[in-house]
């Protein structure tokens, strides 16, 4: 009886890539039987993760860059269903960034990233649930806020696609003069912090925006979320900005920020602000953000950073 073949739910706008077809052929030859469904609307990530289910898929692998794979994630636990029952998760990179895949080591070349899942074993990892205008919201990656959030949101389509991550660098440039500090209180177990924000990280995963590691010791699996918040600096520390959005390095952090690591956290504000999920902007005055622990089962390379042990 030949196996469930696994699914690949592919961003539209990556349908047309040479490089994808050659890989998913080369699987298919190799014996592995591989469907692909391509998203053209919202909702069909969220159908073809149920048709997957229905058909006993043992794998997704969701194709494109951390937006898709949170939508994937998503559609996978709004099932309901225990990390048990469900399919397990692959990324195939294929976003302007890929920060997802940048911080575990997937690999971006496509027929590498797809034959992952038959090397290594799937293992539990975190969400984020995020609950903000009255609906309930999932992250794989990390939620942030402030300066970066700004510069994710406005960084247009097209400068991504020919510059790539260093779209956002040129974006995020053209914002230093214009940084409004957010106020707002934000709290949780043994945490409780209020003032204005320039920016905000709340990870799973470590780094969003093309490269900005707000979060640099966050692991997927250890059931609590890591935050950062960069409070309104002083003209002395001012020039670090460059430093901690472009390279993340833990010295300017160390210097700038508050941190801490919780299973849960609320954050309320004086006028409606925007957490920027993988990609996804969400607006509201006020959040709760909760790590759901061991939510799936992701393949991911044996060595990765994010992974304990």
């Amino acid at each position: 009886m030949q196996a469930a073949p696994w699914y690949l739910i592919l961003n539209g706008k990556s349908a047309g890539d040479d490089a994808v077809r050659d890989a998913v052929t080369q699987v298919r030859e190799k014996g592995q039987g591989l469907q692909v469904r391509v998203t053209w609307e919202a909702g069909d990530a969220e159908r073809y993760v149920r048709e997957a289910i229905a058909a006993q898929a043992p794998l997704l692998i969701a194709g494109g860059g951390d937006g898709t794979l949170s939508e994937v994630a998503e559609a996978m636990a709004y099932t309901g269903q225990d990390a048990t029952r469900l399919p397990a998760l692959a990324l195939l990179p294929l976003g302007t960034a890929n920060d997802f895949a940048t911080a575990t080591a997937v690999p971006t070349d496509p027929l590498a990233a797809l034959q992952l899942p038959a090397h290594t074993p799937a293992r539990s990892i975190d969400l984020l649930r995020v609950e903000g205008d009255g609906k309930v919201h999932w992250c794989a990656n990390l939620a942030s806020g402030g300066f970066g959030t700004e510069v994710t949101v406005e960084t247009h389509d097209g400068l991504k696609k020919m510059l790539g991550g260093l779209a956002y660098v040129i974006t995020g440039v053209a914002k230093l003069g214009r940084i409004e500090p957010i106020q707002a209180h934000i709290h949780g177990e043994g945490f409780d912090w209020q003032g204005g924000f320039i920016a905000l990280g709340i990870g799973n995963g470590r780094q969003a925006g093309g490269g900005q590691q707000l979060c640099p010791e966050a692991l997927l699996d250890d059931g609590q979320l890591d935050l950062t918040v960069v409070p309104e600096l002083s003209g002395e520390v001012m020039s670090t900005l460059g430093t901690l959005f472009s390279e993340g390095k833990h010295a300017a952090l160390e210097q700038v920020a508050e941190r801490a690591r919780l299973r849960e956290l609320w954050i309320e504000a004086a006028q409606p602000l925007t957490l920027n999920l993988d990609g996804e902007p969400l607006q509201a005055r006020r959040f709760h953000v909760q790590c759901v622990a061991g939510r799936v089962r992701m393949h991911l390379p044996a060595k990765t950073p994010l992974l304990r042990g």
